[in-house]
C-alpha cells in the first residue's frame, strides 16, 4: 500500500485503516518505509501459518470482531490461530516475563538483571521474542547466554548494528 503522509497536500488514508482492512481479511503489515518526501509505503501479505500474533493486533481483531467488521478469511486466521498456540505465543513476551533459563543467567552474573531491569520496554519485549523464536534448545541457550553475558555489560543482546 503506498499513501500519502500526514501534512501532505493529497488525500492520504490512515496506517490504522490499511491494518485493519489487512486483518479483517487474514493479513499483515510489515514495517512502513519512506517512498518519497510525500508518501510512504506498506508492504501487505497474507498471514503465514504459524505466524505469532501481537497484542496490538489482537486488540484489533477483537474491536473489528465486535463490530462485525471480520470477513470470513479474516476470522479462519484468527480460529486457526487460537487453535494452534499463536493466538497466545507472545503474551508472556507482552507482560515481559523473563523465563526461568533467563532469569538463572541473571542470577549468575552481577548486575545484569538490574541493567535489564533499565532497558527500555521495547528492547526487552524484542530480546524476549528473539529468545522465545529460537528453534532449537541450542540456539535458545545461547541466546540467553548472550543476553545475560551483554545486560551484566550494560549492553543490549539482538540489536542492530
Amino acid at each position: 500500500a503506498v499513501t500519502y503522509k500526514v501534512g501532505a497536500s493529497k488525500p492520504r488514508v490512515p496506517y490504522d485503516d490499511l491494518v485493519e482492512e489487512a486483518l479483517a481479511f487474514g493479513w499483515v503489515d510489515s514495517l512502513p518505509r519512506k517512498l518519497d518526501d510525500e508518501r510512504t509505503m506498506l508492504l501487505m501479505s497474507p498471514r503465514k501459518p504459524g505466524s505469532n500474533w501481537s497484542a496490538v493486533n489482537k486488540a484489533r481483531v477483537e474491536k473489528m470482531a465486535a463490530a462485525s467488521l471480520m470477513h470470513p478469511a479474516g476470522q479462519a486466521k484468527v480460529d486457526q490461530a487460537k487453535r494452534d498456540g499463536t493466538w497466545t505465543a507472545l503474551d508472556a513476551v507482552e507482560r515481559l516475563d523473563v523465563p526461568d533459563d533467563l532469569a538463572e543467567a541473571f542470577d549468575a552474573r552481577p548486575g545484569a538483571s538490574e541493567a535489564w531491569d533499565g532497558f527500555p520496554r521495547s528492547v526487552r519485549r524484542g530480546v524476549l521474542e528473539w529468545i522465545g523464536a529460537a528453534k532449537t534448545p541450542e540456539t535458545r541457550a545461547k541466546r540467553v547466554l548472550e543476553t545475560a553475558d551483554k545486560a551484566a555489560r550494560g549492553e543490549r543482546a539482538n540489536q542492530w548494528r
